[in-house]
């Protein structure tokens, strides 16, 4: 058996129609989901509130029920045996008319009215919640976008559009996905936090993607043509002879994606790394170097 409306909204039976929009504008203000995230007592009460509103909100509905012909919910009740008060009641009728539900709001010149924007048809609705959640990706679907699948604990698969250029951290909208509305209201969203695994190799620096390249003693004294790893794919890079450890190359469009704008680029540091096993031929060449004697590499950096 539903609740007395007059009861939950807190007024009198004889409360004029400006009282029990004001009783209501108050709870709602007070229970509204929006303003209260997660508490699903205030959602309950916030859309108990709402019904009753439905009910003695609209004059007709409301000497609907003072006359026992519907319930608190707006449910139509059995005809009685008789009516003796209904021709008297029949004329009492005024020319108010509300759709119910937050149509009042529509005037309400605060921000609060906001959350009851009406839509088609003169209906109001308020959007339902969003739900969220959090994925890990790797670092190069995040760079490069993919499609995944996320599985919900409480509800269906859902498959995610990873966008190129997705950072760590980024929250990714899926409309429609979250909990239903109510009152003719949209569904909420789902708000998905991503989170991208780091790279064994590649770091992202803004829109820019930065990787240390081991090249071998002979690349970096002769010079020539190494492959080099991108977020896109490999690409053949040529070596400046005597290319020394640190040097950066950069390969210009090699980096992020980014919507509307050039790609960042590659920043590739050189790392020279000798043979693991020691090399006699390496070893008595450089023994005999007296230009490799005399090399100060550290006499920047002061005593």
């Amino acid at each position: 058996m539903s609740r007395d409306p007059y009861d939950i909204l807190g007024v009198k039976r004889d409360a004029p129609q400006k009282d029990i929009q004001t009783a209501y504008r108050k709870l709602a203000k007070k229970l509204h989901p929006d303003l209260n995230p997660g508490d699903k007592q205030a959602e309950d009460k916030f859309k108990e509130v709402s019904a009753a509103y439905g009910v003695l909100g609209d004059e007709e509905k409301r000497a609907r029920f003072d006359r026992g012909e519907i319930d608190g919910s707006g449910a139509e009740k059995p005809p009685r045996s008789y009516y003796r008060d209904y021709a008297a009641n029949e004329g009492q009728r005024g020319p108010y008319r509300n759709t119910g539900g937050f149509a009042d709001f529509g005037d309400a010149d605060d921000v609060f009215s906001s959350f009851f924007s009406r839509r088609g048809g003169g209906r109001s609705g308020m959007k339902g919640q969003d739900r969220h959640y959090s994925m890990e990706v790797d670092f190069l679907d995040a760079i490069n976008g993919t499609k995944k699948q996320i599985s919900l604990p409480d509800g269906p698969a859902l498959d995610v559009q990873i966008p190129p250029g997705t950072k760590d951290g980024q929250t990714l909208r899926l409309r429609g996905k979250g909990e239903p509305g109510f009152g003719g209201g949209a569904a909420g969203d789902a708000l998905i936090e991503v989170h991208v695994r780091p790279h064994r190799f590649f770091t992202r620096d803004g829109d820019d993607i930065r990787l240390e390249l081991p090249i071998s003693l002979t690349e970096a004294v002769l010079g020539g043509k190494v492959r080099v790893p991108t977020p896109s794919g490999a690409v053949t890079v040529t070596l400046q002879p005597n290319s020394n450890t640190g040097k950066v190359l950069r390969l210009k469009g090699k980096g992020v994606p980014v919507r509307g704008k050039e790609n960042g680029d590659a920043y590739v540091s050189l790392k020279i790394v000798l043979p693991e096993a020691a090399d006699p031929e390496l070893t008595a060449f450089v023994s005999d170097w007296q230009a490799g004697k005399t090399q100060d590499p550290r006499k920047t950096m002061g005593e």
